[in-house]
């Protein structure tokens, strides 16, 4: 979960006002981030966010956790990797992409990303379909 702060951003104090960012937002452009990444299947949810995905409202935090603490900003990804990719390299792939999304979209850095590679997904469901249908 969440905690209920806000980040300040470093140059979010102008003459206007200041600008703050809440952590639910750090979460969706972190969960993007990764889905655009090759070789991720899927983000993880949790049943809450299954079934408000079912009912047709899509959940863009998705398989993030974002923790904020005295040390900084520490984000946790648990993703769902597609059979036959190097885990590692995509992996990376992640961390480059959202600490470069966090930082064009938020002047935020990040101090840890940390992956969670929680399945494999071995093929599609449509493929899966089409083979009991020839049994």
């Amino acid at each position: 979960m969440t905690e209920n702060r806000t980040l300040e951003m470093d140059h979010g104090h102008t003459s206007l006002g200041k600008v703050e960012i809440a952590p639910e937002v750090i979460e969706v452009i972190a969960s993007i981030a990764s889905s655009e990444v090759e070789g991720v299947a899927s983000m993880r949810g949790n049943f809450a966010s299954g079934v408000v995905e079912r009912l047709g409202k899509k959940n863009h935090g998705k398989g993030v956790k974002v923790e904020l603490n005295e040390e900084g900003i520490s984000v946790d990804v648990y993703v769902v990797m597609n059979f036959g990719v190097s885990i590692p390299t995509v992996a990376k792939n992640i961390q480059d992409n959202i600490r470069q999304a966090l930082m064009t979209m938020t002047a935020l850095e990040v101090d840890e990303v940390n992956i969670h590679v929680v399945g494999v997904q071995f093929e599609t469901p449509k493929v899966e379909a089409e083979i009991e249908q020839e049994y």
